[in-house]
């Protein structure tokens, strides 16, 4: 089902998949703008109609106290000089008070200053006329009206009972009351600055939350479209690794991703069975071949071997020197033959044999094989004699030392030096084999190891080298964790220096490393004790 999913909503190709992982991850970031634009809209709109009323309120909070002394100044000035003009405008001085009291209703009508000021208002709404005071008409005509006219009674008049000095006494305490109800107004503003500012800090808080939230939320589909992306790249990345170094596997899984990378990596898998193919064709070449040449090639040596002992009659010096020169070219051929095997052979197993044993005695071992080769060359052989144990792969060592002693034969000059020294330090062995002659050019040195590269020196002998000798020593020093160089030394032109490190093997209950030898004498050194030698 999962399969079915993946194929069906698999992207076309690697760049739609990156822009799809581009709308993606971006989408969170847009929600989080969206939203902190509508929140600073909210705060910002909420802000500006808290700043228009807070200054109306205290506009109209500031009126009232003014209005209020205006009034009772007013209405003193009445009481002194009894002038209807300074009853007007106290009068209308009480409208514009009553006016903004009533605007100034909605927001403090809770109060109890406020509803204080309004009831003392009620009583000092309309300033009445002082007894005996007479209207002042406005003109002569106007005048002459009023003296004819009969006298109209003054509803504005004060009660008897109620003098004008009772009437001021109410202001008594108006405008305190004004402030009151002034810094009231005040506080309630700075209540209401207070709320804007737990609603924005309330606001910034939700942000931080939400930005948190939808970036973690970014970077998480981020990583996720990282995965998605690089997931076929590193599984391509292995797959090819595979194909370089010779790995190969019974189960391929398939892979994952845009279309164009999963058809990369169907041609990778038809290229991995066609190597696979070229590959079993070429062991099944080298295995016939082999068949087919060692043959032939054991019928002319046993012939040879016939003729050299003279089953079929006395030869003559010339006749013996020729069937000579036939069974070492034919030696020499088989010797390649069977290097070609072994290069082979070493390419397709990469399994160790780890054993311990005694190097000494694998050098000893392996100059006891060239010991012919070595009279004929005439050359001086200096070798260690003194045990050193060491665990790896014998077979392999054995091997590299052989490649290594067979080159120095091959290439060294006739009647010069061949010296191996052998030392360990820590969990390291060191082996040098260094023989005189022809320095290596420079031009060579890189391209030596190299499989059938064959160097401007040539091979002394009647037939030339394979150039797979030192790849065949170098693979297996790097099979075994180890190295093969060619160093630089003091005394002699040419030395290889073969490292390799102590190979740990888990030895299993009852089992023991195997070791070349049963009996180990008192004086055989270990590789503990040998740590202290130097090159």
């Amino acid at each position: 089902m999962t399969t079915e999913l993946s194929r069906r909503w698999r992207p076309r190709s690697l760049l739609q998949l990156v822009l799809l992982a581009f709308v993606v991850v971006m989408l969170p970031i847009a929600v989080l703008m969206f939203q902190a634009g509508q929140a600073l809209s909210e705060l910002s709109t909420l802000a500006d109609q808290s700043a228009r009323h807070a200054v109306e309120q205290t506009r109209r909070a500031r009126m009232l106290s003014s209005l209020a002394l205006q009034m009772e100044r007013s209405a003193r000035q009445y009481a002194v000089i009894e002038e209807e003009g300074l009853r007007e405008i106290y009068n209308e001085k009480a409208r514009q008070f009553g006016e903004l009291l009533q605007e100034h209703e909605p927001l403090m009508r809770d109060d109890p200053d406020f509803r204080s000021l309004a009831s003392r208002f009620q009583q000092l709404r309309e300033l009445p006329r002082i007894p005996g005071e007479t209207l002042q008409p406005a003109d002569e005509a106007g005048a002459e009206r009023a003296a004819e006219a009969p006298p109209v009674p003054d509803l504005s008049l004060l009660p008897p009972q109620e003098s004008m000095s009772d009437f001021l006494a109410r202001f008594s305490g108006f405008a305190s009351e004004s402030d009151a109800v002034r810094n009231a107004t005040n506080a309630l503003i700075d209540s209401r600055i207070a709320d804007i500012r737990e609603r924005a800090d309330a606001v910034r808080a939700r942000l931080w939350m939400q930005t948190a939230a939808l970036v973690s939320a970014s970077l998480m589909l981020m990583l996720f479209f990282t995965w998605l992306i690089t997931r076929p790249i590193r599984q391509l990345e292995r797959r090819i690794f595979g194909l370089g170094s010779g790995e190969r596997s019974d189960t391929e899984q398939r892979i994952q991703g845009p279309a164009e990378l999963v058809q990369l990596g169907d041609r990778l898998s038809w290229l991995s069975g066609r190597l696979n193919e070229l590959e079993a064709q070429k062991q099944q070449f080298l295995r016939h071949m082999s068949h087919e040449l060692k043959t032939p090639l054991a019928s002319i040596r046993e012939g040879t071997a016939l003729l050299s002992d003279g089953v079929a009659g006395d030869l003559e010096p010339r006749q013996h020197e020729i069937v000579t020169l036939i069974d070492e070219n034919g030696q020499e051929l088989q010797t390649l033959i069977e290097q070609l095997l072994d290069y082979n052979l070493l390419q397709n197993s990469r399994r160790m044999k780890v054993s311990r044993f005694d190097v000494a005695t694998v050098i000893q071992e392996v100059l006891a094989k060239h010991r012919l080769a070595l009279d004929n060359k005439g050359m001086q052989v200096i070798s260690p004699h003194h045990p050193l144990e060491w665990q790896a792969d014998r077979e392999r060592t054995a091997r590299i030392l052989d490649n290594l002693i067979s080159n120095a034969i091959a290439y060294g000059e006739d009647g010069g030096n061949l010296t191996i020294r052998l030392a360990s330090q820590r969990d390291w062995l060191a082996v040098e084999v260094a023989n005189s002659g022809e320095p290596i050019a420079k031009a060579d040195r890189e391209h030596l190891f190299e499989a059938f590269y064959q160097g401007s020196a040539r091979r002394k002998g009647p037939l030339k080298g394979s150039g797979i000798g030192l790849s065949v020593a170098a693979d297996c020093a790097r099979l075994q964790a180890g190295q093969l160089a060619l160093v630089d030394d003091a005394e002699l032109p040419v030395c290889f220096r073969l490292t390799l490190p102590w190979a740990e093997r888990p030895e299993r209950p009852g089992h023991a490393i195997p070791h070349d030898n049963d009996a180990v004498p008192e004086d055989r050194v270990t590789a503990t004790d040998a740590r202290n030698d130097t090159w």
